[in-house]
């Protein structure tokens, strides 16, 4: 009853805080009529991520991982009117169903979506981006979160909030043995993290609509 009861305690939050969204309804509805998988984040975090948008009020954000830009339309609301938002995505289908559902959203005019493998993408973005970003999410494939944490830094400000996606995994990240890929890269994300003397960090727990997980934050300094 467990799982059953933490998605309960979720649809009851989502609906007495933050109602029913016909944006992102019709992003949930569009990705999966495409096939895309249903790994956005849930209604919840994407309202999360929203208010640390606001709170760190943050202009420039960067986005690694956009699925079908579920939570790319979350933080991009956040943003001023001279805000920008770029996202990395490695799929062509996956940035064509985000670019729909952003445009849908009516913040299309806030985001660029960078199409291509991330580690590829983001040597490119440090060479062409004049400023850091002011937020940075990362939740893209697990095996290459070190990579992606390290260009992460690179592309900040002191000051720069980066959040990272998916580092419980079910409580798996304690098995130093486990071969399981994204285990492996969650495990050397924590190890950078801890390592990195401009992060300051902590991580959290979370249960809900997505199951047993978690998000490392960090102030880069």
């Amino acid at each position: 009853m467990t799982g059953e009861r933490w998605r309960a305690v979720d649809d009851y939050v989502a609906e007495r805080l933050l109602g029913r969204d016909e944006a992102l309804a019709a992003a949930l509805e569009a990705n999966a009529a495409a096939g895309l998988p249903a790994i956005d984040v849930s209604p919840l975090q994407g309202k999360f991520l929203e208010l640390l948008v606001r709170i760190a009020q943050a202009r420039r954000l960067l986005e690694i991982g956009t699925l079908g830009g579920y939570s790319t339309i979350s933080m991009a609301r956040a943003l001023p009117a001279d805000g920008q938002l770029v996202t990395l995505e490695y799929e062509p289908h996956h940035a064509e169903v985000a670019a729909a559902n952003i445009a849908r959203a009516g913040v299309a005019d806030k985001v660029r979506i960078v199409v291509g493998p991330a580690a590829a993408s983001l040597p490119k973005l440090a060479a062409e981006e004049g400023e850091p970003f002011d937020l940075i999410f990362i939740d893209a494939d697990k095996p290459n979160n070190r990579t992606y944490l390290d260009w992460a830094v690179k592309l900040s400000r002191p000051g720069t909030l980066i959040i990272l996606d998916n580092v419980v995994r079910g409580g798996e990240v304690i098995e130093p043995d486990s071969a399981d890929a994204s285990i492996i890269g969650t495990r050397a994300a924590f190890d950078f993290i801890a390592d990195h003397p401009r992060l300051s960090a902590t991580a959290l727990q979370t249960v809900g609509a997505k199951g047993w997980d978690g998000f490392a934050m960090m102030v880069v300094s």
